[in-house]
């Protein structure tokens, strides 16, 4: 039997649509795989398009439909470093006034005698508005001064803390520019950052007895017995004294804010088993 015209020509009309199907699947494989790729991610459009293939345009945009963000938190590419944990014996720099009054409130405690050697009999006195306590103060200069590996080690030195009566030296702690006034400070690195011994006096610089120095590796306590060691050393007549050798501890008669010059900072005139820490004479 022949076919009427009315069914080939529907037969031609089906084949021309599965043909357009066909060739509009073929198109927007290509598109899909052309932008995957400028994305970088072709290999996972070819797997989405192997899986599912797209029916029109809307099956096309719903494959490049990025992925909703995991609910699982994103880690950390590396541990942040540690802040290191502050001295909280030292004070920042704006709790150490730069000046004060000049005048100085004496210590109100005594204590008994150390060493056998001949008494030097002190007092210790604070600047007015430096925030110290004076009696507080004295009782640490008096610890450093009857410690075994200070002067006492020597059996010439002996050292007694009093609040009344005569006495052979004094210890001022001062605000830096009154330091500057009383040692007569003119070297411009030493401005506002050195102590000294003056006369009889032994002045110690308020801001080196709150921060320390950056050039002395231990707490702020240790460095307020350097200061009390040198400067008392200076008293006694005892004069500078420089590294014995890299790696060796700093003699206490150095004058370590200078520099340590490969020495080990160190606070004590003796060691623990009495051995005095000595270094070259400075000229």
């Amino acid at each position: 039997m022949r076919e009427s015209n009315s069914t080939r020509s529907a037969g031609r009309s089906s084949a021309r649509r599965a043909r357009a199907r066909t060739n509009r699947r073929r198109r927007l494989r290509r598109t899909v795989l052309g932008l995957a790729c400028a994305a970088g991610g072709a290999g996972v459009a070819v797997a989405l398009l192997r899986a599912n293939p797209p029916a029109d345009e809307s099956g096309a945009q719903a494959a490049l439909r990025p992925a909703p963000p995991s609910s699982a938190p994103a880690q950390p590419s590396a541990s942040p470093s540690a802040e290191p944990t502050p001295d909280p014996s030292r004070a920042s720099r704006s709790d150490v006034p730069r000046s004060g009054p000049g005048t100085f409130t004496a210590a109100k405690v005594s204590a008994g005698r150390h060493g056998i050697g001949p008494v030097r009999r002190y007092r210790v006195e604070v600047e007015d508005g430096s925030g110290l306590d004076a009696d507080q103060a004295a009782r640490e200069v008096d610890a450093i001064l009857a410690d075994r590996r200070g002067w006492i080690r020597d059996d010439r030195y002996g050292f007694q803390l009093t609040a009344q009566g005569t006495v052979d030296f004094t210890v001022r702690i001062a605000t830096p520019q009154t330091t500057d006034r009383l040692c007569e400070v003119t070297t411009p690195e030493l401005v506002g950052e050195t102590n000294c011994s003056a006369g009889h006096t032994v002045v110690v610089n308020l801001k080196r007895w709150q921060q320390g120095s950056p050039q002395f590796d231990g707490p702020v306590s240790e460095y307020r017995a350097l200061i009390i060691n040198h400067e008392v050393g200076h008293e006694m007549g005892r004069g500078h004294e420089t590294c014995p050798a890299p790696g060796k501890p700093a003699p206490a008669m150095m004058q370590q804010l200078k520099g340590l010059m490969g020495c080990k900072a160190n606070a004590w005139p003796h060691n623990r088993n009495g051995t005095y820490l000595s270094g070259p004479a400075v000229p």
